[in-house]
């Protein structure tokens, strides 16, 4: 499974703007839905105005606004002006990629930036920035991901009747939806156990370079898995620790589970990166013990051939027989040469049968 090197989708930063300075990027927001829910029921508009999102503010009610695709800085600016978002954290969901999983608290609204790993149609993985504000009546979310809509379970549940979410609070929907994000990477890492099993048995059958490509590319998605699940938890240990009143003392039981799923990921994702680096020492040695029994059995010949040569060698050197009794009479006899072929044979046999009990092959 390849990595981009680019995996992780980067807004242009200007250098030199002022702090909260939203500017005009390449945009292309898919939807933006209002949802507005109790335990009555839920309404949903699509592609509100600041209008439409006040008039629902001051209705009651709980309120989940999420922008699907890349927000533009007019919009940004408009929901930032219906639900109080503070321009620093605005500033953040604009530029997408240079962000690191964090948690910020802004005039009563939390601010918590995640990662989303997405696996592309190519097989290479990408980082996407997905971008959650909490206050006291609402949570309002981005996330800029190309593929399905990664929310649409946390959506479901929301219009199913009879689900329990109705009736809490939105600091509930603010865990469900980190909740989400973080347990998406199970499946991506469940994939990479598949993959490393398989990987682990073509090695030990029959080790080729192409086995030492899909090695290194799996360790290169690992450390991109490493790099975006890591801070999460500091993310959840945060929202543990702060004393917050958007987050109810009944919600932070749901997020210690958070917290747990979170460690779990960072456990199973470092067991693989070891089982990874494992497998590469495993293929190298694959090699240097099919290079050892080539030069071994590269060596039983040249050994065999040893004797034979020098026999060869002797009995090529063409003396004069008839210069005396010593000047090789074995060149006159009528089966020399079907004798030298016994004597040939005799020692290759002799020596193979003697390699073989030493162990040699």
């Amino acid at each position: 499974m390849a990595v981009p090197k680019g995996a992780r989708r980067r807004t242009k930063i200007v250098p030199g703007l002022s702090p909260g300075t939203l500017t005009d990027q390449v945009a292309g927001v898919r939807r933006v839905r209002l949802r507005v829910y109790d335990e009555h029921g839920v309404e949903t508009r699509d592609d509100p105005d600041e209008a439409t999102c006040g008039a629902f503010r001051a209705r009651g009610g709980r309120i989940w606004l999420d922008v699907a695709g890349v927000p533009d800085a007019g919009l940004l600016r408009m929901l930032g002006a219906a639900f109080g978002l503070h321009r620093l954290a605005l500033e953040d969901v604009q530029r997408a990629g240079a962000q690191r999983p964090k948690v910020d608290s802004y005039d009563g609204v939390l601010f918590a930036v995640l990662n989303d790993v997405e696996r592309q149609a190519s097989g290479l993985l990408e980082i996407e920035q997905v971008s959650l504000f909490l206050g006291p009546s609402f949570v309002v979310s981005f996330h800029d991901g190309e593929g399905d809509d990664i929310f649409a379970p946390v959506a479901r549940r929301l219009d199913s009747a009879d689900n329990p979410m109705r009736g809490r609070g939105s600091d509930y929907l603010f865990y469900a939806l980190v909740d989400l994000v973080i347990d998406r990477k199970f499946p991506l890492l469940e994939d990479f156990g598949d993959r490393l099993d398989a990987l682990e048995a073509e090695v030990l059958e029959r080790a080729t370079p192409d086995s030492a490509r899909a090695i290194q590319q799996a360790r290169r998605s690992l450390h991109v898995l490493r790099r975006a699940i890591w801070p999460e938890r500091d993310v959840v240990a945060n929202l543990l620790r702060d004393d917050n009143a958007l987050i109810r003392p009944e919600t932070r039981v749901y997020l210690r589970d958070c917290y747990d799923h979170a460690a779990q990921v960072i456990e199973v994702l470092e067991t693989y990166r070891e089982t990874a680096s494992g497998l590469m020492d495993i293929y190298v040695s694959a090699i240097s013990n099919r290079l050892n029994d080539i030069m071994r059995l590269l060596t039983v010949i040249a050994t065999i051939f040893m004797p034979l040569s020098f026999l060869a060698s002797v009995y090529g050197m063409n003396f004069d027989r008839d210069a005396g009794p010593l000047a090789m009479p074995e060149l006159g006899w009528a089966y020399g040469y079907p004798a030298i072929w016994c004597v040939f044979i005799t020692v290759a046999i002799g020596m193979i049968v003697w390699f073989r009990r030493r162990g040699f092959f």
